[in-house]
């Protein structure tokens, strides 16, 4: 396999770039606004969302689609006045309350592709206010040639369509490319299924046995 790698494709959150888990985050910004509300029942509100609302959504709303989101848990919660506004502010202020960092296995990872002359991208089911904003955020805005999210093409992962437009935009053949993320459904079968080699970014060594893992993203240099 090595030579035969011209691209290698990441995902966003949970692969390159770290938060605070979603639970956390929304209570910093309610307690931020004066409600005090545990981590424990936006939790449980939290999971009843990713239950019942289907990530396809996201294409056919737009960043709107977070607004709706937040207001089913501030329902879920018992949180009424001001709910509308509360929705917004929780989409505007996330990434402000969120931790944002960068895994420290990232940084050598771009940088060892940039020097091996190896077209870099992401795919991401974030909108592209978000992900222009967690990049600068980062420091990561010159690293890449090519960034699909939400609204590039209209698609979420794990739609196969993502993926090729990143490779095709790259102009390289989907097995020439490698795509590494941190869920087997949206990342490590969204891309298998586009043509893409996939590896799992599993960090903590709790990942299923029948899916190819690294441990660090730094591994994914054995591969080009």
């Amino acid at each position: 396999m090595p030579n035969s790698i011209k691209a290698v494709l990441f995902d966003l959150g949970g692969t390159l770039a770290s938060t605070a888990d979603v639970p956390e985050i929304f209570a910093r910004i309610l307690r931020a606004h004066g409600i005090e509300v545990s981590r424990h029942e936006i939790s449980e509100v939290h999971r009843q969302n990713q239950e019942e609302f289907s990530e396809e959504l996201m294409a056919e709303r737009g960043p709107d689609f977070w607004v709706r989101w937040n207001l089913r848990i501030l329902d879920g919660i018992g949180v009424e006045k001001d709910a509308e506004f509360l929705a917004r502010k929780i989409d505007e202020l996330w990434f402000d309350y969120a931790d944002l960092s960068v895994y420290s296995d990232v940084m050598e990872t771009l940088v060892q592709l940039k020097a091996r002359k190896i077209k870099i991208g992401i795919v991401t089911n974030g909108f592209e206010r978000d992900y222009k904003k967690v990049l600068q955020t980062l420091g990561l805005t010159g690293y890449f040639d090519v960034v699909v999210g939400v609204d590039t093409c209209n698609r979420v992962k794990p739609d196969k369509e993502m993926f090729l437009y990143a490779v095709d935009k790259l102009q390289v053949q989907p097995a020439e490319a490698i795509f590494i993320g941190d869920s087997v459904k949206r990342d490590y079968e969204g891309a298998r299924k586009a043509g893409l080699k996939s590896l799992l970014i599993d960090r903590e060594g709790k990942a299923p046995a029948n899916v190819e893992t690294v441990r660090s993203l730094t591994d994914v240099l054995e591969y080009v």
